[in-house]
């Protein structure tokens, strides 16, 4: 039996792509090119060299997971479901982590000179996070809906 793949992109593929290249993207713009928010980070002299060794590893780690998970998107072997739901599982791992930080002992989302940036009463990055996760939920979501 033969296995057609189709070259029309799924909307499940769509989003988690958005959500690759914006993972890929996003730290390294956000924390180091931006001014805005690189003052907020790697160009904050008030941090020490140690939290920004740090950012700098959150920054790779999340160009690193970008580029896996649209390796495993990209990929017309047919297995679109797995695809799909391994590269969502990929991209939810920096976001949730974000999510997850603020649980530990001593820790901020924000500096305190940092501290009036909300939208919708959430920070930036929280919220980004939030959105995020919620369309690979939509994508894992309609990905487990169609016939495999």
């Amino acid at each position: 039996m033969t296995t057609t793949v189709s070259r029309t992109p799924s909307a499940p593929r769509v989003l988690a792509v958005l959500v690759a290249v914006i993972t890929a993207f996003g730290a390294l713009l956000a924390d180091f090119v931006i001014p805005a928010g690189a003052a907020q980070h790697l160009r904050n002299d008030a941090w020490p060299p140690h939290a920004k060794f740090h950012d700098a590893q959150y920054i790779v780690m999340s160009i690193l997971l970008g580029v896996l998970a649209l390796t495993v998107l990209l990929r017309r072997d047919g297995a679109t479901r797995s695809h799909v739901w391994t590269a969502c599982a990929i991209l939810a791992t920096p976001w949730l982590g974000l999510l997850a930080a603020p649980v530990f002992p001593g820790t901020a989302v924000h500096d305190p000179e940092f501290a009036g940036t909300t939208i919708a009463g959430l920070h930036p990055q929280v919220l980004l996070a939030v959105i995020l996760l919620a369309l690979l939920t939509v994508a894992v979501a309609l990905t487990a809906r169609r016939r495999g």
